[in-house]
């Protein structure tokens, strides 16, 4: 791994290319951000994350008013600052349109299954904000609102956002989610998972004591 500081733009750079190597955002979709002194580092609106450079990536206020850069920022950017203001221990966030986890998000469905029993241990369920167009102020509000209880958030018929402390911890929490899906995913062509039973579940949860 390379060496740099957490929370600079060497640090977007590093994970977005990650991130669209792992293929959890295709083309230019998703976007990335992370809290600074100075305001949100945020990534470009319409930019591939695998392609960019640090003139890609602007810096916003918490009102998502451009404080630095050329480029306009990511048009998902309150999505970004209403998480922000609400978590004060968040410090780095992704938006990803993975196919394999929107795919729960674009079906009804929730990740929830018990299969895994590190799925249990770290998420037990992803909650899901209901359908608001992309980009609007009531999708930013709608989705910050899970974060009160919730680190990851699947969005209707979109995608899904997490944050944490670094961009390396929201980049395992989705590679394991997306390990999840396929794995769900998996067990459906091969004619259905065998669920943990509670007693199962119960042991795992302990773990965490």
């Amino acid at each position: 791994m390379e060496y740099f500081e957490v929370g600079t733009k060497k640090d977007i750079l590093y994970w977005s290319k990650r991130l669209y190597q792992k293929g959890m955002t295709p083309a230019t979709s998703g976007n990335i951000s992370v809290r600074t002194k100075d305001g949100i580092l945020i990534s470009a609106t319409g930019v591939c994350l695998n392609d960019m450079d640090e003139d890609d990536i602007v810096l916003i206020d918490f009102d998502g008013n451009v404080l630095e850069g050329k480029k306009k920022p990511s048009s998902e950017k309150f999505l970004h600052t209403q998480i922000y203001d609400l978590r004060d221990d968040i410090n780095a966030i992704i938006h990803s349109h993975c196919p394999y986890i929107t795919s729960f998000a674009c079906s009804n469905k929730m990740m929830s299954e018990p299969i895994m029993a590190e799925f249990v241990l770290y998420f037990g369920k992803i909650p899901k904000a209901k359908y608001s167009l992309p980009s609007s102020m009531q999708l930013a509000i709608d989705t910050a609102n899970y974060f009160k209880t919730s680190d990851t958030v699947l969005m209707q018929n979109h995608g899904v956002i997490s944050g944490a402390n670094t961009l390396q911890e929201v980049f395992y929490t989705l590679e394991s989610l997306r390990a999840y899906a396929e794995t769900y995913f998996g067990t459906q062509v091969l004619g259905g998972a065998k669920k943990l039973n509670r007693k199962h579940i119960k042991e795992i949860k302990s773990l965490k004591k």
